[in-house]
């Protein structure tokens, strides 16, 4: 029974990848025909005017295409095909020198170019992996219904089934065999096919090295910036805390002992009050200063581990929150700052905009990478955008190459993903 169900469960699946390749061949074929040839008219007009207009609007949809496609790979197949598309300058003018300033862009982007090879190759050879997927899974049944006695409504003529000439029940059943093996053989290759199509779109999609290299090169340089800008605002709001705080208290307690010095034989009530005052000004100062150095680097971080450190981080939220934890070892302290700092600005933004009464936090190392994912059941539409704290978490990540992902549609559930590459000790 466990073998008999266990086959069924690769025909399902065969037959499910089959009718997977089936629809997207219909998608690769005609998509992919019409995108590449209204692309080519739309550059080719780019002289006569007209392409100026259209040609954003045509590449747009290439885009689309493509990213449809990686949707699926990474689905279907767990195919994972990156995207490198240069991103438009906020300040792009609109109007038709507008259309001109993004057309212009879009040509000059490799990633179109890479766009348009891989319409050429999906169209061809992407679509007869596809066209093969589904093929060894409906041309086994034919030779089943060859062998049922189709051969019949051929007449005399021999008719050819693979390598086979039926000519009669003998031939049909040797079909027939034929056919059972080719639905035998199926569940083991039309999964390697469906796959080995996305692998051939990612081969033709992904950026190459040098280009992913350059790309790299262009964020950190970018995120060295931003990180010398945050450095200077964070010593700039520390001097300020402590100005306006703790110097502040310790300032007014001096001149309360000194007021004290002189009172403490003619009025030593009056001494004693002052001396209840300063002793409150120390307190409140004390206070200040122990989170002016939770702010900079908490003492449970460096003492415990970033795990521990964003659990007591939890315990002080209004909210109920649940935090699971599966780090076997400790990264960088630099790296456990940025992490922990950036869950903190996360459950913040969780508090303060999302509407929400509940947050899970889940953290764990895979593959030489840190994620993390704050999760709640708040109302959404959160985005990365500028003011927004999460833009404040990305320029924080992206100082160590870590990235952040934001899912968050109207009437929620809002998930922050972040990932650092890092190694734990």
């Amino acid at each position: 029974m466990t073998a008999t169900r266990a086959i069924r469960g690769r025909l399902r699946a065969s037959l499910l990848d089959a009718w997977r390749a089936f629809g997207l061949s219909f998608v690769s074929l005609a998509g992919s025909v019409t995108l590449f040839v209204l692309s080519l008219l739309s550059i080719t007009l780019i002289l006569l005017g007209v392409g100026l207009v259209t040609t954003p609007t045509v590449l747009a949809a290439v885009r689309e295409h493509a990213e449809l496609r990686r949707r699926l790979a990474a689905a279907w197949s767990d195919v994972r095909i990156p995207a490198a598309y240069r991103p438009f300058p906020p300040d792009l003018r609109t109007g038709f020198t507008g259309q001109v300033e993004r057309t212009t862009l879009l040509l000059k982007d490799p990633a179109t170019w890479r766009d348009l090879r891989w319409l050429l190759v999906d169209m061809t050879a992407g679509y007869a992996l596809l066209a093969l997927t589904f093929a060894l899974v409906v041309f086994p049944v034919e030779g089943l219904a060859v062998a049922a006695g189709l051969w019949r409504a051929f007449g005399d003529d021999p008719y050819w089934y693979g390598f086979v000439p039926v000519t009669g029940q003998a031939s049909a059943l040797a079909a027939g065999a034929l056919g059972a093996v080719l639905l035998l053989l199926a569940p083991r290759t039309t999964r390697p096919l469906l796959r080995l199509h996305f692998v051939l779109a990612r081969a033709v999609l992904a950026p190459t090295h040098e280009e992913e290299l350059a790309r790299r090169i262009d964020r950190l340089t970018e995120t060295r910036y931003e990180a010398v800008d945050t450095a200077a605002s964070e010593l700039r709001r520390i001097e300020r805390d402590l100005h306006d705080g703790a110097q502040a208290r310790l300032v007014a307690m001096g001149m309360n002992l000194g007021t004290i010095e002189a009172l403490v034989e003619k009025d030593p009530a009056q001494a004693k009050k002052l001396l209840a005052m300063a002793r409150e000004s120390s307190a409140e100062a004390l206070t200040e200063l122990r989170d002016l150095v939770r702010g900079i680097h908490p003492p449970v971080l460096a003492e415990r581990g970033l795990g521990d450190a964003v659990k007591a981080l939890a315990l002080r939220l209004p909210l109920a929150t649940e935090v699971s934890v599966e780090l076997p070892g400790r990264a960088e302290a630099p790296v456990e700052s940025a992490a922990y700092f950036a869950v903190s600005e996360a459950l913040t933004n969780a508090v303060k905009h999302a509407g929400a009464d509940r947050v899970w936090v889940d953290m764990h190392h895979a593959d030489g990478m840190l994620r993390v994912s704050v999760t709640d059941n708040g109302k959404g539409g959160a985005v990365v955008g500028a003011g927004s704290g999460l833009s404040g978490i990305e320029r924080r990540l992206g100082t160590f190459d870590g990235v952040l992902a934001v899912s968050s549609p109207a009437g929620g559930p809002t998930m922050v993903t972040m990932e650092i590459p890092c190694a734990l000790s």
